[in-house]
């Protein structure tokens, strides 16, 4: 029997709003290392995401490292495989495989070719061993994958779609030629999957991604006994099915996951078989608030934001604060306006959240304008036309002067 914990998108280097996580990345792996030791985790599986950026700082890859060091040395028979993200340079995040080659350490980044020009799918099927050293199980280590990681599909309504499909297929058949009775067989993914739940950052991946790549559970093999998924950062099961999952990000990406628990997964796997499926909630160090709790009048808001007692911890733990404002129209200095009722009480403010009313009781009218028509109009007729759908209001006439000024200078620098 081995015990397995899935966990993805740790975004290590991530800023929220600006502000910098290394505080809140560094208590996750406290408690990961700890539950590893309780738990007695055999496997660590880490589906992508490492890092935020593909060229991490040095200090994000002294984190990352450092934390894989102490794991090893916490639990000697820890296996610990990770893949790499859309967000994660993938030869970035191998480059120190030779050294990890005599460890229980695998890092998949890059999908190898074979000497036709085939996926070597030996590379990055990985035995899963327990305690005493007996193979339990194969897991599939596939990592984002790229155009050219995946067989080329032809005359494909969605290439990208069945061309995943078909790399797991086959990825899946090569691990069932090699596995031996009661041994089971496990797949990672970092991939958008049909009906995912999403939260606000995930639909800006959704823009970076293409807008197309959604795949469909029925694309991972009924052989499969669990597939740990990253990339979506709520967790979730996929397709109504509880052994294909994604365990969500450690950290709250968003002011949406204010009241979201995080997690990781840990399950047992045993001849051929899932048991014990289980998350852990993982404590939220640093805590999102939202002041108030709906988009409220700027004198309201600003009463709430005088009335928050001060919060008492290092600067570095104080909360996150989102301000949700709900305005008529354009409103001058509001960020120091809000700075100054939060002055001396301690809380970060991250965002300010500004919906006009306007546009909040009639949204249509926010409405994008047809190309061919702005390219009729003169700039000051579209900014007319822009001001008048986001605030329901003409455009006063000192703004109006102002534009005609600059666009008078302009016309001056060009003649």
């Amino acid at each position: 029997m081995i015990r397995i914990l899935h966990t993805a998108d740790w975004h290590i280097g991530q800023l929220f709003h600006e502000y910098d996580r290394t505080y809140e990345h560094r208590q996750f792996f406290n408690w990961l290392l700890d539950t590893l030791s309780e738990e007695q985790v055999d496997v660590l599986l880490v589906s992508g995401d490492v890092f935020d950026s593909s060229n991490p700082s040095a200090a994000s890859i002294k984190m990352f490292y450092t934390f894989l060091n102490r794991s090893a040395k916490q639990n000697p028979h820890l296996q610990i495989i990770v893949t790499a993200g859309n967000h994660d340079s993938a030869s970035r995040l191998e480059s120190p495989k030779p050294l990890l080659e005599s460890s229980n350490i695998h890092i998949v980044g890059i999908v190898e070719k074979d000497d036709v020009g085939m996926v070597d799918y030996g590379k990055i099927c990985i035995p899963l061993k327990n305690k005493e050293g007996h193979t339990e199980a194969w897991c599939i280590a596939a990592p984002f994958l790229r155009l050219g990681d995946y067989p080329s599909i032809t005359d494909s309504a969605n290439p990208y779609a069945d061309g995943v499909s078909a790399f797991y297929k086959e990825a899946c058949e090569y691990a069932a030629s090699i596995k031996e009775p009661g041994q089971a067989i496990i797949a990672m993914g970092h991939l958008h999957a049909q009906q995912a739940e999403v939260g606000d950052i995930d639909k800006m991946e959704r823009l970076i991604m293409g807008g197309v790549e959604c795949i469909s559970a029925t694309a991972f093999n009924e052989k499969l006994r669990y597939v740990a998924l990253g990339h979506i950062h709520k967790a979730q099961r996929i397709g109504g099915k509880e052994h294909v999952r994604y365990s969500g990000s450690p950290l709250p990406m968003s002011f949406s996951e204010t009241n979201y628990k995080h997690q990781v997964i840990v399950f047992d796997m045993a001849d051929d078989a899932i048991d014990s499926l289980k998350a852990l909630e993982i404590p939220v160090s640093v805590p999102l608030m939202r002041v108030p709790s709906v988009h409220s009048s700027l004198t309201e808001v600003l009463i709430s934001l005088s009335q928050l007692k001060t919060f008492e911890g290092a600067p570095h733990t104080a909360p996150y604060l989102e301000a949700r404002v709900l305005l008529e129209g354009p409103e001058p200095g509001l960020r120091h306006k809000i700075e100054t009722a939060l002055a001396g009480k301690n809380f970060r403010l991250a965002k300010i959240d500004v919906r006009y009313k306007s546009t909040a009781a009639n949204p249509d009218k926010a409405a994008t304008a047809d190309p061919e028509q702005l390219n009729r109009l003169k700039p000051i007729e579209v900014l007319h036309k822009v001001y008048q759908a986001k605030y329901d209001n003409p455009i006063p006439a000192a703004l109006q002067k102002l534009f005609q000024q600059v666009e008078q200078e302009v016309n001056e620098w060009e003649a």
